[in-house]
């Protein structure tokens, strides 16, 4: 499943992923992440999200719904999610990371929870931006200095909308236009598609290597949100939690196509449970060359 150049690269490279649980610890140890999105209709986007941040190892998730009253108060394939209407999830100050866009919608109320959002939440706490949260970004009259902490999933066409040129001009120079999108918001730029543009708000540039086409498919970004999400919030370092949860993203598809599950038909849902198998082989890897 994972190659011996895979398993050293991951070991240099991610060295968090490779890290074995305490068994002294409870779910508070591994953090709790809060999901702000899902207007009415939309509700698949943050469950995606949600679950991919359990299966990803964080100890409590809790999702915030754009909609009142809720339409749903249980998630039967994941019971283990809390839900909350956003407005009220907004004032926790608990949470150890956040994410906010998957399927947020873009009505007043929308727009009301993200400018609530980039003025209330620190700047110490890691966040990620994707969706329609970054379709309200590009319709600010002034441009938001972000933090260092935050990182921005835009596929080609939320980019060409945050950059205000064409979609054409993204995918023709994807590391200048992932190192302009860093610089105008100082944070964390995953500029996704084939080959996904990593930039950090320093300036660097990483090119993942992991995913195929079956990645193409509707909720497989909320997927990767929930599982950066997750990384975030269990306090792994941002840059080993931004690139390490795109590769997981891709690596997961990888495996299900060498199954025969994909590329055509893959659904974003089957992602989930590769990611947290991967996670646990790398662990076991880890002690058993340790013993």
């Amino acid at each position: 499943m994972l190659t011996l150049k895979e398993r050293q690269w991951l070991a240099q490279e991610l060295p968090s992923l490779n890290i074995a649980r305490p068994e002294e610890s409870n779910k508070g140890t591994f953090g709790t992440l809060n999901i702000i999105g899902s207007s009415l209709g939309m509700n698949g986007a943050c469950v995606l999200a949600g679950r991919a941040a359990l299966k990803t190892g964080c100890g409590k998730v809790i999702i915030g719904f754009n909609q009142y009253p809720l339409t749903i108060n249980l998630v039967e394939s994941a019971p283990e999610l809390i839900l909350r209407d956003a407005k009220l999830l907004m004032t926790d100050k608990s949470s150890t990371a956040w994410v906010i866009g998957c399927g947020l919608g873009i009505s007043s109320e929308a727009y009301s929870l993200m400018i609530n959002f980039l003025s209330t939440i620190e700047g110490n706490i890691p966040a990620l931006i994707d969706a329609d949260g970054l379709n309200i970004l590009a319709q600010l009259p002034n441009t938001p200095i972000l933090s260092s902490q935050t990182v921005l999933t835009p596929h080609p066409k939320e980019a060409s909308r945050l950059l205000k040129i064409s979609v054409d001009d993204i995918q023709s120079h994807r590391e200048v236009a992932a190192q302009q999108l860093s610089e105008k918001y100082s944070c964390w730029i995953v500029l996704k598609g084939h080959h996904t543009i990593i930039a950090n708000p320093h300036g660097k540039i990483w090119r993942n290597e992991t995913g195929n086409s079956g990645l193409a498919t509707a909720g497989s970004g909320d997927v990767l949100s929930g599982i950066i999400g997750s990384l975030l919030a269990q306090g792994l370092p941002i840059e080993e939690a931004v690139r390490g949860g795109v590769w997981l993203h891709g690596k997961a598809a990888d495996i299900l196509v060498a199954k025969g599950i994909g590329p055509i038909g893959l659904t974003a849902h089957e992602l989930i449970d590769e990611v947290r198998a991967i996670r646990n082989i790398l662990v076991n890897c880890c002690e058993s060359s340790n013993e």
